[in-house]
């Protein structure tokens, strides 16, 4: 192995283990027992289709004779016809929206279900059963995320799997699953805090790509070891294709911010993290949050409670005031259920 790759490897290691570990369930010191409960039904899907068809970043692996089923990679890619960037979009009239009641404040988010059903599906449930009440944000980074939520299993009983729809992306604001590995959803989530300034102070795209020309090296080089899964295991969301994102997608991040690296669709090994909501309203909490005092692990020195999360209706009213030459959109949100 060339030494200077090595180093450099173990450099975009140890710097993304440390971050990815942030997105691992943080216990919060309210665990309590949970049980189990029926979900509700998802909205049917209507734009949003799961299919192995069209090309994907896990392609790279069978691309250098790597057999994908053997590790165990089953991505399940979920490619829709919405434009990229269509998750800024705010909600219409009628949709879904989520209020997180913080001691810090309302943080208000769209929610995605047919792009993540089974995330929101679990998301709206657990909310609605009160599971989020008095749950913390757990962990927080400045330039990076908050972490929080955990309140024990989905609303499944169990783990699920990760849900990688292709036009949704870790952008700032953007909220998404926490888990411990593949397929481990549970009930904690967070929410991608990380400025444009931030993105490109680490080296924006650049960055990235160089992190997966050293990455894709390593791949082929233990294609025929044992040692391939547990490379994977250690850098698995270091394994973004940059080769395979579309320049709209980095055009997306550069003008937003975020984490890149985390989106699914396009890792190679089939890891990453489901985005499943984003926020339209709070941004200013989510950074009062992640500017929170916090010891050397990342944990807030004093508690950041989730109070509630409301499962509301997004009603868009035109108001018109005199002088006014344009109408302003005011949210109001209506309970449901």
């Amino acid at each position: 192995m060339n030494t200077y790759n090595l180093k450099k490897l173990c450099a975009v290691s140890v710097a993304s283990i440390m971050c990815v570990s942030a997105l691992a369930f943080s216990g919060c010191n309210n665990k309590q027992p949970e049980t189990s409960q029926t979900p509700d039904e998802p909205v049917p899907t209507t734009t949003a289709v799961s299919t192995s068809d069209e090309p994907t970043a896990q392609n790279y692996l069978e691309s250098i004779g790597i057999d994908t089923a053997t590790l165990g990679i089953t991505p399940n890619i979920i490619h829709d016809s919405n434009p990229v960037g269509f998750q800024l979009d705010m909600p219409k009239d009628g949709d879904t929206i989520a209020v997180v009641h913080t001691s810090y404040g309302d943080i208000k988010m769209r929610l995605f279900p047919e792009q993540a059903p089974k995330a929101v599906t679990n998301f709206v449930n657990l909310a609605k059963a009160g599971k989020y009440n008095n749950s913390l944000f757990s962990k927080v980074t400045k330039d990076f995320m908050i972490n929080g939520g955990y309140c024990g299993t989905s609303s499944y009983g169990d783990v699920f799997e990760d849900e990688f729809c292709d036009k949704l992306f870790n952008i700032r604001g953007a909220v998404a699953m926490s888990n411990t590995g593949a397929d481990t959803n549970e009930s904690a989530f967070f929410i991608n805090q990380k400025t444009p300034e931030a993105y490109k102070n680490e080296g924006g795209w650049e960055h990235l790509a160089s992190q997966w020309d050293t990455i894709k090296t390593q791949l082929a080089n233990y294609k025929d070891s044992n040692l391939l899964s547990a490379f994977i295991e250690k850098n698995g969301t270091n394994c973004y294709d940059t080769d395979s994102v579309p320049d709209s997608v980095k055009k997306l991040y550069e003008e937003n911010g975020g984490n890149a690296y985390l989106d699914g669709a396009y890792n190679a090994v089939d890891r990453g993290y489901t985005v499943f909501a984003q926020v339209i309203d709070g941004m200013d909490v989510v950074d009062k949050i992640a500017s929170a005092k916090v010891d050397k692990d990342g944990i807030p020195v004093k508690n950041i409670v989730i109070k509630s999360v409301e499962i509301t209706q997004y009603k868009e009213e035109p108001t018109t005031q005199a002088g006014s030459t344009s109408a302003e959109s005011v949210t109001q949100p209506t309970t449901v259920g």
